[in-house]
């Protein structure tokens, strides 16, 4: 089998992939969905409301962080995971049903939105560790890469389906057929074989919060990793509001085309995960690289003159973002111990999930203020100042180092005090993890 296809040898993560890969199609049906309920039914395209609506489905993801992440590492994934993936499938059919009868209301909204957001917040670290349990520990990154891959290619084509859908029937059709598809991943739950799950050391006793805390205080390579995706995740990342925004506001198009900028945007976003996938180890110069590319292109789409020049912006977009985000997410799960994998996850999915309840009510304001397309420049903008920042922390604070042993290409080398070891391609050398 291919490299960037190694993990599906292993039949477990194999029906886990395909169940979530039609779940994902359903989840990007479902976002758009809710976003054209609230901007062209519930609203005259309020975009504050909107930047409202996402900031409760992610606020859960901040305040309940600690708590999510040591249920993770203390319950069963598999089991955690049956009872979120139930209860978001029943909000979604609540939403539908209150949509299809015309009864929906700008209230019941925010309500949906924010009991999605707390049981995503207990959904997301056990979903994100869940592939460790799956796949042996040389499959992880790749393993990693594909669940990328499969939220990508969800993406990739959910909002082109949601378009039509709600061209033809109508919104709450579409938020129907996204609790349809819940029906997959639930299925692959129970047909996974328990057996040949690889469950960790569980966490016992008090002080499991404090324990995650504790270990990422004293990782400096995590705690970098995690500034950057919260600046990417904050101003970087508000892809539902911008896209919404752009293609009503500038453009003055509807919701095939809307639908159409979400699949755009996955191209970019599908390939980067596919060749995250291939990669064997993911490198910090990779994160660093991304993110400059992301804040040059995130720039060159907020000047896009017309509607098709801003589709064609968002592929670079969506390359850069996921390959950050992707080689973030592979460098936190492969370097921590198993037993503080959920409490770890927990802490970056808040930090980068958790600065959107701030950011999108603000894009929001920005726009009004200012124009929708500074919702996109104030991502660029963040995450340039935010890499300037870095290297001339990294510059002052590490012992960084550039030789021309290779005559293809330079070789960075940078370590942290004390210095234990060296680490090339922009690694910052860690601790050995806890046993």
């Amino acid at each position: 089998m291919s490299p960037t296809f190694t993990s599906l040898e292993v039949r477990n993560y194999r029906l886990w992939f395909l169940g979530g890969f039609v779940s994902n199609i359903g989840t990007w049906v479902g976002r758009v969905g809710q976003d054209w309920l609230v901007l062209t039914v519930l609203t005259a395209g309020s975009a504050t409301a909107l930047g409202v609506v996402t900031g409760l489905q992610f606020l859960p993801f901040l305040l309940l962080a600690p708590w999510s992440g040591l249920i993770a590492d203390r319950f069963s994934r598999r089991r955690i995971l049956l009872a979120t993936q139930s209860m978001l499938a029943l909000s979604s059919l609540v939403l539908g049903v209150l949509a299809v009868t015309g009864l929906a209301q700008l209230w019941h909204v925010y309500v949906i939105a924010l009991l999605q957001g707390v049981t995503t917040a207990i959904d997301n670290p056990a979903r994100q560790v869940f592939v460790s349990e799956m796949v042996p520990p040389d499959k992880l990154a790749n393993a990693v890469a594909l669940n990328s891959a499969s939220f990508n290619g969800g993406r990739l084509i959910g909002p082109g389906v949601a378009g039509l859908v709600i061209a033809w029937w109508g919104t709450g059709e579409a938020l129907l057929l996204n609790t349809l598809t819940f029906v997959f991943v639930l299925a692959a739950l129970g047909m996974l074989s328990v057996a040949d799950l690889r469950s960790p050391a569980r966490a016992k006793g008090r002080g499991g919060i404090r324990e995650g805390f504790a270990y990422v205080r004293q990782r400096r390579d995590l705690q970098l990793v995690m500034l950057l995706v919260f600046v990417l995740g904050t101003f970087g990342m508000n892809f539902q509001i911008t896209m919404a925004l752009m293609a009503t506001k500038v453009f003055d198009k509807g919701a095939s085309e809307f639908g159409l900028l979400g699949s755009i945007l996955a191209i970019g976003s599908l390939t980067a995960a596919l060749l995250s996938a291939r990669r064997k180890e993911p490198r910090l110069r990779v994160l660093l690289l991304a993110l400059l590319g992301f804040a040059v292109a995130a720039a060159a789409a907020a000047s896009a003159p017309t509607f098709w020049t801003f589709a064609a912006a968002l592929v670079p977009v969506g390359l850069t973002a996921l390959t950050a985000l992707t080689t973030a997410n592979a460098m936190v799960q492969t370097r921590v111990a198993p037993e503080m994998r959920g409490r770890v996850m927990a802490l970056y999915m808040a930090i980068f999930m958790g600065g959107t309840p701030a950011g999108a009510p603000m894009i929001g304001w920005i726009s009004e203020q200012f124009g929708p397309r500074w919702t996109i420049g104030v991502g660029a903008v963040a995450v340039g100042l935010t890499l300037v920042a870095v290297s001339v922390w990294l510059a002052r604070a590490e012992n960084v180092r550039v030789s021309y042993e290779s005559q293809r290409r330079p070789r960075v080398t940078v370590s942290t005090s004390p210095v234990t070891r060296e680490r090339d391609d922009a690694h910052v050398p860690m601790p050995e993890p806890a046993r």
